[in-house]
């Protein structure tokens, strides 16, 4: 008999965006007239083209994949070397960091880089998330079994919960003492859901307590190119954090490749984890071995895609694609603003968190915005008990449909 992994069944519920989905497709049956008004501002998913460059560089190595004097076969399980290269020197040692080629590990996105690495730590790993937090790092610690069983309101047992409220603006607090400390702790700045990022005392203050606890910290950089303030934009550029933290990086919101799938790990070979008998381990060649033995890496084509971001051209196409989402950004957080609504965020991320202006839940509001204005947003419930009572707005659409959500909005 074949038996199953009975974490899965801990799983509460669905998965949140699908559930907005499903609640989309109800009301567009019930008012099949009103489908094509509706405009989606719920899911983080991109609008705009492909950056020119990276189009042109997927199109060339296609054609390299047509010849026989060109063709590439299986690639690296962690990346091409030159593409390992370009991240490591664009995002990382051109500003001073000391991130080493081999240290950058290519995959398919951030999302399950963010799950996949818990395969390299034992179970039974006490795992702390902020609430609000992103529901993927949770779902995937019940699937490794880090969890006990789910909590009535929501939550599970035997995660650790960072409460980030309006008291604290929305960022985790270390906990305090006497706290049992956790063994993991993921951080995201800039934060999805709630927009803010994580200033330079407080990143500080998180990398010295997992020091001090022998912790691990992954640090979720996913919207980093959308951070303009002098917070940190990168985990290591905070002294000591090459010791205990692994950051995960995204191109689905920098170069618009959702669709296209790439985004990749910094893993310093300086993180140890450690076993049972409290003997270090270096987690470099596990997560070397992980991907040798899982994976034969990303497709050419989209690597190549990749590394053209880097180029000047590159750059200055992936400047102009935040730009644009940002001013998207703007023009949402002003006009809730105008409505009196208390908001945070879409200054350094396409995210503007609202609290919900008539003091009902945040799945009702969601309805009440789905029916009366036919727009779709994110119900904070969704991503935490903290987060009940507010929901967010993604800036990743057309700038008309922006403008229309803003007017819509001012209309109910």
């Amino acid at each position: 008999m074949a038996f199953i992994n009975e974490h899965y069944l801990k799983l509460a519920a669905g998965y949140l965006f699908p559930e907005i989905a499903r609640r989309v497709t109800v009301f567009s049956k019930e008012h099949p007239e009103l489908a094509p008004e509706i405009i989606r501002c719920g899911i983080g998913d991109v609008t705009e083209p492909l950056p020119t460059s990276a189009v042109r560089a997927m199109h060339a190595a296609t054609e390299e994949l047509a010849t026989r004097a060109t063709f590439k076969g299986y690639g690296p399980g962690t990346g091409y070397d030159s593409v390992r290269a370009a991240i490591a020197q664009g995002d990382f040692r051109s500003r001073g960091l000391d991130v080493a080629d081999d240290e950058v590990f290519l995959s398919d996105g951030s999302k399950g880089d963010c799950g996949n690495i818990l395969e390299i730590l034992g179970a039974g790993n006490r795992v702390a998330v902020t609430d609000p937090v992103y529901p993927a790092y949770v779902d995937a610690n019940v699937m490794f079994g880090n969890t006990g069983a789910a909590l009535a309101g929501g939550g599970y047992d035997g995660i650790l919960y960072l409460p980030c409220t309006e008291a604290n603006g929305f960022l985790a607090d270390v906990p305090s003492a006497g706290t049992p400390a956790p063994d993991v702790i993921y951080l995201c700045s800039p934060n999805n859901p709630t927009g803010t990022v994580m200033d330079r005392a407080r990143a500080t203050a998180w990398v010295e307590y997992a020091r001090k606890h022998r912790a691990i910290i992954f640090w979720d950089a996913a919207y980093e190119s959308y951070n303009r303030s002098d917070a940190p934009k990168s985990v290591y550029e905070i002294p000591g954090a090459r010791e205990c933290a692994v950051e995960f990086r995204s191109f689905s919101k920098s170069g618009g490749f959702t669709g296209v799938r790439c985004g990749y790990t910094v893993l310093p070979k300086s993180v140890m984890a450690y076993t049972r008998a409290g003997e270090p381990v270096a987690l470099h060649p596990l997560w070397t071995r992980r991907w040798n033995t899982r994976s034969n890496g990303v497709s050419y084509a989209v690597q190549r895609g990749a590394e053209a971001l880097y180029t000047p051209e590159g750059q200055k196409e992936v400047r102009a694609l935040v730009d644009f989402y940002m001013e998207n950004a703007r023009i949402l957080r002003e006009g809730c603003t105008r409505l009196g609504w208390k908001t945070w965020g879409g200054e350094h991320a396409p995210y503007v968190w609202c609290k919900v202006p008539d003091g009902s839940d945040s799945w009702a509001f969601f309805d009440r915005l789905l029916r009366k204005a036919r727009v779709v947003t994110t119900p904070g419930a969704g991503f935490g008990r903290c987060g009940e009572g507010y929901f967010r707005i993604s800036a990743f659409n057309s700038r008309a449909n922006v403008e229309e959500v803003v007017r819509r909005l001012g209309a109910l």
